[in-house]
């Protein structure tokens, strides 16, 4: 009988998306590295958020080799929006996940590239271009750095967790208080931006990360990195992301873990 993890997305291998998705953000990480660093030039969108050519020309080397690949998938990505459909097979594409960290020669940006089916995560890649370090995971596949396998942690207990809290400015002036409750919680806080703290979840270097504002191109890549590593990344409510995800999420290692942050939150 055929395993149904093998191949849950209508007849795709998630083990040579994977592979595939592998090839084409070592290939834009070599474009983000040459780049990093040489003052380039930056313009602000209508929302504020900065954005460079490299973040636009990482991008279309992506949605190029991924189409060359995949022809029938659809792509969608931060800068250019949809190619195709947003139902069926989708590529999704976050260029680079902290420009604001690239232009001020801040190495944890990340690339971020998921893979999805009628919205809902199966396989994402969290790219750390300049510490060359390689984040994938898959339903069924487990969840990898750089080919060894990791896992989540077992933490349970929130007083004695490693807490991550990205995007604090933003909660601060719109959650205040669920914040202020965060920050009375576990045993180490750190303040944190954009995909590195989710990929040191994944590897069990961290117990917990609560995030803000994403959109989907910020999450679905981390939601099957952290779900393949054991992990549990949903929004406050405790539901399962996809596209239509309001952005404001939590992940924890352990389910107990993770109750415990959602009744902080929802307080």
């Amino acid at each position: 009988m055929t395993d149904p993890t093998a191949n849950p997305a209508g007849g795709i291998c998630l083990h040579q998306i994977l592979a595939d998705g592998t090839d084409f953000v070592q290939a834009a990480g070599a474009t983000a590295r040459s780049y990093f660093r040489q003052h380039n030039a930056v313009e602000f969108k209508d929302d504020e958020s900065p954005v460079t050519v490299i973040d636009q020309r990482i991008e279309q080397e992506l949605k190029k080799a991924i189409a060359a690949k995949y022809p029938m998938d659809g792509i969608f990505g931060e800068e250019s929006g949809v190619d195709g459909g947003l139902d069926g097979n989708l590529w999704v594409i976050d260029p680079i996940d902290g420009t604001r960290s690239f232009i001020s020669g801040n190495p944890l940006f990340g690339m971020l590239l998921a893979y999805v089916r009628h919205g809902a995560p199966l396989a994402g890649i969290i790219s750390m271009p300049v510490l060359d370090e390689l984040y994938c995971g898959a339903i069924g596949q487990g969840a990898t750095c750089n080919g060894a396998p990791i896992s989540v942690s077992d933490q349970r207990n929130i007083d004695d967790c490693t807490l991550y809290i990205n995007e604090g400015e933003k909660l601060m002036a719109e959650h205040p208080e669920p914040l202020a409750r965060l920050l009375k919680a576990g045993k180490t806080r750190r303040f944190g931006y954009d995909c590195y703290p989710h990929a040191l979840l994944a590897a069990g270097h961290i117990d917990a990360v609560v995030d803000y504002d994403l959109k989907p191109y910020d999450y679905l890549a981390l939601a099957s990195v952290i779900t393949a590593a054991g992990g549990i990344l949903t929004d406050w409510q405790g539901r399962a992301l996809d596209l239509s995800s309001d952005g404001a999420v939590v992940a924890a290692a352990t389910p107990e873990l993770h109750r415990a942050l959602l009744a902080l939150l929802n307080d």
